[in-house]
């Protein structure tokens, strides 16, 4: 079953810790309507190999900003896509999973783990009344009669799970669900940037089943880099043309490969998740520019465009802001 009390805890960032117990995490003190919670982020896995994957993104972009950033201070229980801010790894397309990289928890010397590479961004909040950190996880608390284990206020209360939560194997299969990823997003109002942390085990499958979360089989292992990734690019959308609507918003595809590749059976979908069927063949090294149609919709408001291949596996995701598909006629690449 999914995790209890997936959400999301706006708040001031108070201080922050480097553990290096048997079972390690970041932890964070924040802050919100004078309520004190603690964020506590895995930094090393149970299950082998030990080292979580990473990847931070700073300048961070994403349609989902814009619905984060109107989340009051404290904790927000979310219920799922709709257009509210729910995180999924798999479906949202927030980055592109091969940049993550595995990460030794602890080792001698400054920015060399995943304390220190935490440490760098979230360091920057400390002390900042107007940074706002956004914490996507597990709720647990609050604790009247427990006060915090590590920063001893009270009563105890925080946020876990602050990483992907679908394609776990063995006894974390149970908390296996679509869209309540976690994440750790950092705003910083003063120049209005974004910075995203996202965090992985190695253990976990990238490709899940789009009800329960969990593993698919007969897909390829666990991992980053597994399965039909990228075979196929989506390298351009145009989601604003000139022009009175009806508008002919369009899609460009690249195959990477060597070889002809036969689309037939292959889709795009949208964010809302409707599905645009493909045909044809794309040759090898060629582009293809498809013409869509709804169901599917682009929307001038930010959106995401995701390819699947005929067995239903994501071969490549993107997404743009409102900003980007503001000006008319203009093609967005990726």
């Amino acid at each position: 079953m999914p995790i209890k009390r997936y959400g999301v805890l706006r708040a001031t960032v108070i201080d922050r810790r480097i553990e290096t117990s048997a079972t390690p995490h970041y932890q964070i003190h924040l802050r919100a309507a004078g309520v004190d919670y603690r964020a506590a982020v895995n930094v090393r896995s149970q299950q082998r190999p030990p080292e979580l994957l990473y990847l931070a993104v700073d300048n961070f972009a994403h349609p989902v900003l814009n619905r984060t950033r109107a989340l009051p201070d404290g904790f927000t229980e979310l219920s799922g896509p709709a257009d509210g801010p729910a995180l999924d790894y798999v479906r949202g397309n927030l980055f592109q999973r091969d940049l993550m990289r595995p990460v030794p928890t602890a080792e001698p010397g400054p920015e060399n783990d995943l304390g220190d590479f935490l440490d760098h961004y979230v360091r920057r909040a400390v002390g900042d009344p107007e940074a706002r950190a956004f914490v996507f996880g597990q709720a647990w608390g609050p604790e009247p009669t427990t006060p915090d284990k590590v920063f001893r206020f009270s009563p105890g209360n925080g946020v876990h799970d602050v990483h992907m939560n679908q394609g776990n194997s063995g006894r974390f299969a149970d908390d296996d669900g679509v869209f309540q990823d976690g994440a750790l997003l950092l705003h910083f109002p003063a120049d209005d940037t974004w910075v995203a942390i996202f965090l992985a085990f190695q253990s976990q499958s990238v490709h899940t089943d789009d009800t329960t979360g969990h593993t698919l089989p007969d897909t390829p292992g666990p991992g980053p880099q597994a399965g039909p990734d990228h075979l196929v690019r989506i390298v351009g959308a145009l989601a604003n043309p000139a022009g009175p609507a009806p508008e002919a918003e369009t899609v460009t595809l690249l195959n990477t490969t060597p070889g002809v590749l036969d689309l037939t059976g292959w889709a795009l979908l949208d964010r809302a998740g409707n599905r645009h069927p493909l045909t044809g063949s794309l040759p090898a090294g060629d582009t293809l520019r498809v013409g869509v149609a709804p169901p599917l919709q682009l929307g001038n408001q930010g959106g995401t465009i995701t390819l699947l291949d005929p067995r239903g596996l994501k071969v490549d995701g993107v997404a743009y802001t409102a900003e980007q598909a503001r000006r008319e006629g203009w093609s967005i690449t990726f």
